[in-house]
């Protein structure tokens, strides 16, 4: 089940001394998580594969280990934001890592994210991953809104919550190392999707005489108009009822397809971003009947 925990109040709230951590990898994320640790007056151990990335961070007080090993090894608490699940492995490799709290930032699948918990933990540590819901400017920013999902270990995220909310919100969604991805990737497709449907619909007005700058609030504000869709497609999921409060069912929605595809047609737009999604449609119409929503869409795609 998942758990949505959420904590955004920074460390520095706490009556408690900043506690001391570890950071493997200083790109852009990286370096803008070690800023934030050091301003709030975490003792701060970092590692680099590039050296030359800590030297920035070595003059506001950042010690610098030579080895992934060395940075381990001196603190608990050791954050891991690299470049893929490759580098974790590589620079943890000859790390010693019992008794250690090992806190996974690299964007993972769920089953690459399980992987590596039963990889950790099977070397005598705790584990924490995590999915930053979040752009490297963000990060340290509280009015920004940037937050990370964790999922694993519980006992590890409630120890150490306060270090883990100084750069971004904290979410733990629950025990199974893979739900912080899950929650991540789930997020970031629907935002592709999202901007799947800007793109088409900028194209359509782009060879008109239609002010861009003019068109995207009334874009903007449709778009967040329809967001109400997400509660209502929820409930159904919930209640297994696909018909609940359906306003404009799927038959009359799937009968202005057409209309879709003619106008793109004429504006010279291809109408490969939409028509998927129309098929999706179509199929589900013709299985279930029209009188739901376009809830059964999710179980098309399940299989």
């Amino acid at each position: 089940m998942t758990d949505t925990t959420a904590d955004t109040v920074p460390a520095t709230a706490s009556t408690t001394p900043p506690a001391p951590l570890t950071l493997l990898g200083l790109g852009a994320m990286g370096a803008a998580l070690a800023e934030a640790w050091l301003a709030a007056g975490h003792p701060l151990t970092v590692w680099n594969r590039t050296a030359a990335r800590a030297e920035p961070l070595a003059a506001k007080g950042a010690a610098v280990a030579a080895t992934a090993a060395g940075a381990v090894a001196a603190n608990r608490l050791v954050v891991v934001c690299l470049l893929d699940d490759a580098s974790v492995e590589e620079a943890l490799a000859g790390a010693d890592l019992s008794g250690k709290d090992v806190v996974d930032l690299v964007t993972s699948t769920p089953g690459t994210a399980r992987a590596r918990a039963a990889w950790v933990t099977g070397r005598g540590a705790r584990y924490l991953d995590g999915g930053i819901m979040a752009v490297p400017p963000m990060i340290g920013v509280p009015e920004a809104g940037p937050y990370v999902f964790y999922s694993g270990s519980r006992e590890l995220f409630e120890e150490h919550r306060a270090a883990l909310a100084v750069p971004a919100g904290t979410r733990y969604v629950g025990e199974d190392a893979g739900f912080a991805a899950l929650h991540d990737v789930a997020l970031l497709s629907a935002m592709y999707g999202m901007f799947a449907g800007i793109a088409h619909a900028f194209a359509l007005v782009r060879a008109e005489s239609v002010d861009p700058a003019g068109f995207a609030p009334l874009l903007s504000s449709w778009l967040t108009a329809m967001t109400g869709s997400v509660a209502a497609t929820a409930g159904q999921l919930a209640t297994g009822d696909y018909t609940r409060g359906v306003v404009s069912n799927l038959a009359m929605q799937v009968a202005g397809v057409p209309t879709f595809l003619r106008t793109a047609e004429e504006q010279g737009v291809s109408a490969e971003l939409l028509t998927p999604y129309f098929g999706l449609m179509a199929r589900r119409l013709a299985e279930d009947g029209g009188e739901e929503g376009l809830t059964g869409v999710v179980d098309l795609l399940r299989g």
